[in-house]
């Protein structure tokens, strides 16, 4: 089956009558519920509704019509149907189907979600009789929309200090440090270069070369994780070997291995620290144009204020769709969450560069998104469905301004200009994913401020998860974007080969 594309689409718009409704037809309409979200549809479209198409189709020609012996225009009507039938045919066929599917999609109240899926040209008008096809159609499902208002919630707030501003700092200064070798045993937060192998019994299922890994307590892989990495590699030197556990995840690219556990080898080349940089005019100048090092740590305050509104937000969305989401107990189809899962990701990076995130964060923050895809993925899709809900009972929607704010704060964050942000989710097909990112932080600000609160203090966590890009179980899947390397400790990561 596949998707109507945008040439039949253009076909089964006539240019004359495209801005008007077309006549209702007596349709004969079949629906069929397979799931909560997908419905199967069977239409039949009688023959005095066929026959108008036609013969509207054929008037209009009438005047344009081009016949060897006639004048444009003046030729028999009977001439032109024979003459034209087929290449009508073909016309008439997509209005037909268009606007069966637009009338069905009205009068059964269909909140669709996707575009029609059936296959176009499968579908023949027959000489005569009526016209039957089907088409299948995800759409939202349908529910009694909880009580949204009077929620008790908690928020965090904090005030930072030098102590968080100076390990902000530190992760700026990174990548403009320089990794030097060292000649004794790695400790926390030291780098080690290392020979990756990954076994399940004797296969070896994948490896890489020469990856440069930071020693955090969690080590994250696409598809995985390997817990305490600072124990399996505390005290490591040069040319030793260590061997330890991956968890494959529930939705790892290699099917036969989800949810084992897989022998992860670390051959080490080199143990490496790293040495950060001097703060001079010249580097402050690079990082922003500071005069001083207060303006940066202003800049630095301002930014982690933004995480923290981060935070602030996931924190009360989660209270908040946890106790909306709590009799939500309709299932989702496979195909849609497997269809959606890419999606949720490209929105969750989008998020977190939209507030300030390093990408290392961001990388991290992805590997452990792969790593629970779908549960992931049908818990966002019931928030976003009852959320859509709020918004569409109290009219709220995405601004021509909220769009241009949205763009404007990637586009700060990511050092690109605006315009070629726009371009890159335009292209992406993901302004849609931004409108809907705005409408559930409205709706969300709203069921906020008809809660009651409670504030609580806000504990920063440094990140303890070290992100490699590289499914440890193999098949790696080349579909799943990828947070840039740029602008952290990441980038002074050395060329590698995978294998």
């Amino acid at each position: 089956m596949t998707s109507l594309s945008d040439d039949d689409r253009a076909t089964a718009l006539e240019e004359d009558g495209a801005d008007e409704a077309p006549e209702k037809m007596n349709l004969e309409v079949n629906i069929e519920s397979p799931s909560t979200c997908q419905r199967h549809i069977t239409v039949t479209v009688p023959r005095d509704d066929i026959d108008r198409y036609f013969e509207d189709a054929f008037s209009e020609l009438m005047g344009s019509a081009d016949v060897p012996g006639f004048r444009q225009g003046r030729a028999p009507r009977q001439l032109i149907e024979q003459r034209f039938r087929k290449d009508v045919a073909g016309q008439v066929k997509g209005s037909v189907l268009m606007d069966s599917i637009s009338q069905v999609t009205e009068d059964e109240e269909l909140a669709a979600i996707s575009e029609p899926d059936f296959d176009f040209e499968a579908v023949v008008v027959p000489d005569e009789g009526p016209l039957t096809f089907e088409f299948d159609i995800e759409v939202r499902p349908e529910f009694d929309l909880p009580k949204w208002k009077g929620l008790k919630l908690e928020r965090p707030v904090r005030d930072f200090g030098n102590e968080d501003i100076n390990r902000q700092m530190e992760k700026i200064l990174a990548p403009h440090g320089r990794l030097v070798p060292l000649d004794a045993a790695a400790e926390l937060g030291d780098y080690v270069v290392a020979n990756l192998a990954f076994k399940n019994g004797d296969e070896t299922v994948s490896s890489s070369e020469e990856e440069t890994i930071r020693i955090k307590p969690v080590l994250s892989f696409r598809d995985g994780k390997v817990e305490d990495f600072d124990k399996l590699l505390a005290g490591v030197k040069a040319g030793d070997t260590r061997t330890g556990e991956v968890q494959l995840s529930d939705d790892a690219p290699n099917e036969e291995l989800r949810g084992k556990k897989i022998a992860a080898q670390f051959e080490v080349l080199d143990v490496k620290r790293l040495e950060l940089p001097e703060l001079t005019s010249e580097l402050l100048s690079e990082f922003g144009d500071f005069e001083s090092e207060g303006d940066m740590r202003d800049m630095i305050r301002d930014s982690l204020e933004r995480q923290l509104n981060y935070h602030r937000q996931q924190k009360v969305r989660e209270q908040i769709t946890a106790q909306l989401t709590e009799s939500a107990s309709w299932d989702l189809p496979p195909e849609m969450l497997k269809k959606q899962a890419d999606r949720e990701l490209e929105r969750a990076v989008m998020e977190l560069r939209r507030n300030g995130f390093s990408e290392d964060d961001i990388r991290a923050h992805s590997n452990d998104l792969r790593q629970n895809s779908s549960e992931r993925t049908a818990r966002a899709l019931k928030e976003h469905f009852i959320l859509e809900r709020v918004a569409d009972d109290e009219d709220i929607d995405a601004t021509s301004e909220d769009y241009e704010l949205e763009i404007t704060m990637i586009a700060a964050q990511s050092g690109q200009s605006a315009r070629r942000v726009r371009a890159r989710l335009e292209k992406g097909g993901m302004m849609d994913s931004l409108r809907n990112q705005v409408i559930e932080r409205k709706v969300i600000e709203l069921i906020e401020q008809a809660a009651s609160i409670t504030e609580i203090p806000f504990e920063y966590e440094p990140s303890d998860t070290e992100a490699v890009e590289w499914s440890a179980g193999g098949h790696e899947d080349s579909n799943i974007p990828e947070a840039q390397h740029g602008g952290d400790a990441q980038s002074l990561k050395e060329p590698k080969d995978h294998t």
